[in-house]
């Protein structure tokens, strides 16, 4: 009886070792409300970029004036850097940084955002260019790459946000957007200027965040599917399609009406990073945070669903 008790002193305290030693990660960013995460790996560090959601507690709506950028080695420990990018950057641009994303090009990092047109209705996609992934990032055109008359696949003001830009393996530079109908065109070699004519791809259930990245041949095209949004995502073996729709990835983020998603791999590891409403006290669809789990693949090359956790990456 004496070895049983001791026994199950030595188990209980176990399992209390064990639930003390938890570490909950998620989110990774806590300094700041953040959302639209988009992620760069560079030179062995990964740099978040993502949107600043600035509303108060009584405001509901998107508050957004600037983005911001954090960095990593190890996908646990995060950097903040001062901030690289307002909207007032941009001249003609008038108000919201919304979704966004920044790709190395030949030394350069180019960075695409979603902002309000000051003169043309809508809203429309900026480019930001710097010579390092900190930026301070400056205006690279001094007007628009898209707006919002330049799309017709859609009637609404807001059809023409979330950009995704890829670089595939021949050198060809291609960028993804929209909210209700993906669009997507090829880009010069300059990175800030459109190449032909804008195409439109047919998803099922696409609301808005479509995201591209390659994987041992395969291209993957995510998005936010639905509204309140999960992830669902296509695959193909070309960049222009066919694509095929695969499911869904991502279920619904805790908390959080929008559900916009990162893909990318970082030493010999997957990671789905993506923004929920959770945080407390005052967290929710417009005071998002950023989260990261990692990523998995079936053989046949179709991703595993994505399992959001507290406890992100231990």
């Amino acid at each position: 009886m004496k070895n049983l008790f001791i026994n199950l002193s030595v188990l209980l305290l176990s399992i209390v070792g064990t639930a003390q030693s938890v570490k909950f990660n998620n989110p990774i960013i806590t300094d700041k409300y953040t959302g639209d995460p988009a992620a760069l790996v560079y030179q062995d560090k990964v740099y978040l970029y993502a949107g600043h959601d600035e509303a108060p507690n009584d405001f509901n709506f998107y508050k957004m004036n600037e983005w911001l950028v954090y960095s990593s080695s190890d996908m646990k420990k995060w950097e903040s850097h001062p901030v690289p990018l307002k909207v007032t950057d941009f001249k003609w641009a008038k108000s919201d940084a919304w979704a966004s994303q920044v790709i190395e090009r030949n030394g350069k990092f180019y960075w695409y955002v979603t902002v309000e047109h000051g003169t043309v209705p809508g809203k429309s996609i900026g480019v930001a260019v710097a010579d390092n992934p900190l930026g301070p990032f400056k205006d690279a055109l001094g007007k628009a790459l898209i707006t919002n008359d330049m799309t017709k696949f859609s009637d609404i003001s807001w059809d023409d946000i979330d950009p995704t830009v890829f670089i595939d393996t021949d050198g060809q530079a291609y960028l993804f957007w929209g909210n209700t109908a993906c669009h997507y065109a090829k880009l010069k070699e300059n990175m800030t200027e459109i190449d032909g004519e804008i195409y439109h791809i047919k998803l099922p259930n696409f609301t808005e965040a479509p995201w591209i990245h390659k994987h041992n041949g395969w291209y993957y095209l995510s998005y936010a599917y639905e509204f309140p949004e999960k992830i669902a995502y296509a695959m193909s073996k070309s960049i222009t399609g066919p694509w095929k729709f695969k499911g869904i990835l991502n279920e619904l983020a805790g908390n959080s009406n929008t559900n916009h998603q990162s893909i990318i791999d970082f030493k010999g590891q997957s990671y789905f990073i993506y923004h929920n409403g959770a945080s407390k006290p005052n967290g929710g669809s417009f005071r998002r945070s950023v989260c990261v789990d990692k990523l998995f693949y079936n053989k046949d090359g179709t991703m595993k669903r994505v399992v959001m956790t507290s406890g992100g990456i231990q």
